[in-house]
């Protein structure tokens, strides 16, 4: 008897970033996806918006992008979404999308997507400080303002 031969993922590293102009106002997101020799950019934006719903945006976005599942490297600079992720979404599910006071989620139906997407992948989450330099998360900075803009022209969504 043989071994099935297990079928290797395809590894990508994401960086994502989201960006208000007032919070709420005019907000985008941006992504910076890497895949061997193969790279992407993503950005898109929303008139009336938060920060913290941009960052949770552009992860999403870049998720529903992928095709298949993957085993994913992802950088953001947002504590609440890496927080979320990893640390909160277990004791909201359990007490069924509140917090540990009591109050119901704030953002709960991007967090649900986010949910969603993130179980199809292996997915190791990164912390990186915004605006320090970090090659990748100012790619994603300048996609995300690239994304305000559209908001902004009337082509964001």
């Amino acid at each position: 008897m043989t071994d099935t031969p297990k079928i290797k993922k395809p590894e990508v590293t994401l960086y994502t970033d989201g960006a208000c102009k007032g919070n709420p106002g005019p907000g985008g997101w941006g992504v910076w996806m890497i895949a061997g020799a193969h790279q992407k950019e993503l950005c898109g934006g929303k008139r009336s918006t938060t920060n913290n719903q941009m960052e949770m945006t552009a992860v999403i976005e870049a998720l529903a992008t992928l095709k298949r599942s993957c085993k994913i490297t992802l950088y953001t600079d947002s504590e609440y979404v890496l927080k979320g992720m990893t640390e909160w979404m277990p004791g909201w599910v359990k007490r069924g999308w509140r917090t540990a006071a009591g109050q119901p989620v704030k953002n709960v139906e991007l967090w649900q997507r986010l949910a969603a997407l993130a179980a199809l992948h292996e997915i190791d989450w990164h912390w990186v400080k915004g605006h320090a330099g970090h090659e990748g998360n100012e790619r994603a900075d300048q996609l995300a303002n690239k994304g305000v803009e559209m908001a902004l022209s009337g082509k964001g969504g």
